[in-house]
């Protein structure tokens, strides 16, 4: 062991973690003058590169050879990473056994946010006697002399814009001594929420759970609050006035929804809300953006952030308030790379900032639920609508009585409902949460279906595309003439519905009929949403047909008919949570009826009414549901009542992913309290070209899951080739 450095030392010794799938940090020397702290950015030679990195260590060298190490290049003038980010990413890592410099991969997505401002050219015009005026001026010096007259000063994208002129023309004239320029470094600016606007009238209801919200944020102290409550009981203004008591004190608000790009309603509600828009933060935002985004949120010019969930791993140095939207969705879960959850590490960083979090669901999670029966949560439950709203009927079509013709997915029942529906000038939805046209294609001839080349998956069609897709690696090709096993032209054809063939047959059905298709294949991006929200609610539409991407809190109000097609597609498959996303889901579909204002009605198509699902459903009695959901779970030792790990080892080369998964077999431990299932080929044996092979891990609540999995896999050194993917309490079973 080397002592530690003499205080006169020309340098000190610091410790920087990288965003590289490694846990440790490494040692660099550092010039005292760079006045390094914990949270530092910096730039370090790494290999022959050089990477950005975040100072975790100071004054701590461990066995470094001090001869060896290499100088840090320079500390980036940006506001540290916060001390209860970086206590994030250690816990997160621990959690779930990532490596630490994955972990900060994500805190650091965007690069660019550390480059050099870029600087703007801003012009003006000369005095006449400071520059001699040419005896002749071409018609492109004229024109930017005609808007430089009436503007005063002008930045470059503008000026070459209104005089329709070239760069050429505009380095010409300074040269010439017509025009100055200066260059200005233009920070964007983000609105800044009115918090004095007032919204809508709030019942006594809606008041107190208002107040303790604004209670726990004015305290300053860690809680976390579930909020629920029935469509349209005032959810989300509730949490609007909580975050106009945040903005008030100062801080900084952050708000997660589990698919942005399909939230152009919420948008539009904060907008008119507060007479600004909220910054945005999701994978799909231009370079540019996430730049400004990045930079503006380190420095606290961000009040309101609303974003996927990689926000929650943005700078904030005044954060005081985070809501999770949609607590109960599931694609709060990362299942590549970090497999964290959203909420979870939400309810983590609320507390380690020491600040209020808000669970908002009509339908909380189980976990949320004992949650709040442990008393480690508390509940606000909102029973009364800001509008007097009758509920839909639902009625379950036993399909095992009203037999589907071949070819046809509707059932009698609900046919007629769809067009007394359409003979009132109403809107009705179809509901189908299977993307394409249909979900296998095969040969009649000799039973060949078609799979996708990287995985084992069926190619779904998707005739607007005209294409064969794999919906779990997106390879795509073209439907082929000739069976590649038999050799028959045009023999193929498709097995079961999809969303397009469904539209299909409402156009068989229904020729006149105004149809939309909504889906994650149609809707892209906001913009699209938005023209298809306002596309339903200006009746320009009659029918949409979606998946679940259409339930996302928008309201339609003249839609007074919701038909689910096959209630059943996920109640299947091995996944514990299967029932309870079912159940969540088919809520989400009713109350797009209950937003009308208008006597609506469901039709749930089932081969099971009497599953507790179905039942609870048909009676609106979540509770009964959620009694015997507990009992089931309590029963198998499932999350929330046991604890659940998966282990997941994949490899391009067949022979070393078995031979790697004996080694990790024969390393299994044998614990009280501990049950290991597999070996067993994953459900998608093959994923994008990678041979897998799983192991289940389930323990009861008291076991240490994590320190078990790190003692287990401590026995095992993979080859470089072979992954061992973690997942801790996992989501994704395929």
């Amino acid at each position: 062991m080397h002592s530690l450095l003499p205080l006169n030392n020309p340098f000190s010794v610091v410790s920087v973690l990288l965003p590289l799938p490694l846990d440790k940090g490494y040692y660099y020397k550092a010039n005292p003058m760079l006045e390094l702290d914990r949270g530092d950015l910096v730039e370090v030679p790494f290999a022959r590169r050089r990477l950005l990195g975040v100072v975790i260590t100071l004054n701590s060298k461990g066995n470094a050879d001090l001869e060896r190490l290499r100088w840090i290049i320079r500390r980036f003038d940006l506001l540290r990473l916060p001390k209860n980010l970086i206590n994030l990413i250690e816990w997160t890592a621990a959690w779930t056994l990532a490596p630490r410099g994955s972990v900060l991969r994500m805190v650091l997505s965007t690069p660019s946010a550390f480059d050099p401002p870029k600087s703007i050219m801003f012009y003006t015009l000369n005095p006449k006697e400071n520059w001699i005026c040419p005896t002749r001026l071409t018609n492109a010096r004229r024109r930017v002399l005609s808007v430089l007259n009436n503007c005063t000063v002008l930045d470059q994208k503008n000026l070459l814009g209104r005089a329709v002129v070239g760069s050429r023309v505009i380095k010409s004239m300074v040269k010439s001594g017509i025009l100055n320029y200066s260059k200005e470094i233009q920070h964007p600016i983000f609105d800044i929420p009115d918090t004095s606007r007032e919204g809508p009238m709030l019942n006594r209801e809606q008041q107190d759970a208002v107040e303790i919200l604004s209670h726990r944020i004015n305290s300053n102290r860690f809680s976390v609050t579930a909020v629920d409550g029935i469509t349209g009981s005032g959810k989300t203004e509730v949490y609007f006035r909580a975050i106009a008591a945040t903005l008030a004190a100062g801080k900084q608000a952050l708000v997660l929804l589990p698919e942005i790009t399909l939230s152009a309603e919420w948008l539009e509600r904060f907008t008119d809300r507060f007479a600004a828009k909220p910054a945005i933060w999701h994978s799909a935002l231009q370079a540019r953006v996430r730049r400004d985004t990045w930079r503006a949120v380190a420095q606290g010019s961000v009040r309101v952030l609303f974003g996927a969930r990689s926000a929650l791993f943005l700078p904030f140095n005044k954060l005081g308030l985070i809501v999770v939207d949609e607590e109960h969705e599931s694609y709060y879960k990362q299942d590549d790379g970090v497999a964290y959850h959203a909420r979870d590490m939400a309810v983590v960083r609320a507390r380690l900032e020491g600040i209020p979090i808000v669970l908002v669901s009509a339908t909380l999670s189980l976990e949320t639920v004992e949650n709040v029966r442990q008393g480690r949560y508390t509940a606000i439950h909102l029973s009364s609508s800001f509008a007097a709203v009758a509920k839909p009927k639902v009625s379950l079509i036993d399909l095992r009585k009203y037999k589907l013709d071949r070819g046809n997915f509707l059932s009698q029942p609900l046919v007629e409902a769809m067009q007394s529906t359409l003979n009132k000038g109403e809107q009705l939805m179809l509901f189908l949460n299977r993307r394409g046209y249909a979900p296998l294609t095969l040969c009649y001839n000799c039973g060949n279906r078609l799979k996708c080349s990287k995985c084992t998956a069926w190619l779904v069609m998707h005739q607007m595309l005209g294409q064969l897709m794999c919906h779990h690696c997106g390879f795509f090709t073209s439907l082929p003439q000739y069976c590649n096993l038999c050799s028959t032209r045009n023999s193929f054809i498709f097995s079961g519905p999809g969303v397009e063939r469904l539209a299909d047959e409402v156009f068989r059905r229904f020729p006149d009929v105004k149809l939309q298709i909504a889906s994650s294949d149609t809707i892209k991006g906001l913009h699209n949403t938005a023209e298809l929200v306002s596309s339903v609610q200006s009746k320009k539409v009659h029918v949409v047909i979606g998946t679940q991407a259409i339930f996302k809190g928008y309201t339609f109000p003249y839609l007074t008919l919701v038909g689910v097609v096959d209630a059943d597609l996920g109640l299947t498959g091995c996944d514990p949570r299967a029932y309870e996303r079912t159940h969540q889901l088919l809520h989400q579909a009713v109350s797009h009826v209950s937003r009308t204002g208008h006597a609506g009605r469901v039709f749930v198509q089932t081969l099971a009414p009497e599953n507790p699902v179905m039942q609870a459903l048909a009676f609106d009695d979540r509770e009964s549901f959620l009694r015997f959901e507990i009992n089931q779970r309590k029963a198998s030792g499932m999350p929330p009542y046991g604890k659940l790990a998966a282990l997941v080892i994949s490899s391009l080369n067949i022979k070393q992913v078995d031979e790697v998964t004996q080694v990790v077999a024969k390393a299994m431990p044998k614990l009280d309290g501990v049950v290991i299932l597999g070996p067993i080929p994953a459900p998608i044996t093959v994923r994008r070209c990678y041979h897998r092979r799983r192991f289940i891990l389930r323990a009861d609540r008291k076991i240490n899951i994590q320190k078990v999995l790190r003692h287990w896999l401590a026995l095992i050194k993979p080859q470089s080739s072979v992954r061992i993917q973690v997942d801790v309490d996992p989501y994704s079973f395929i």
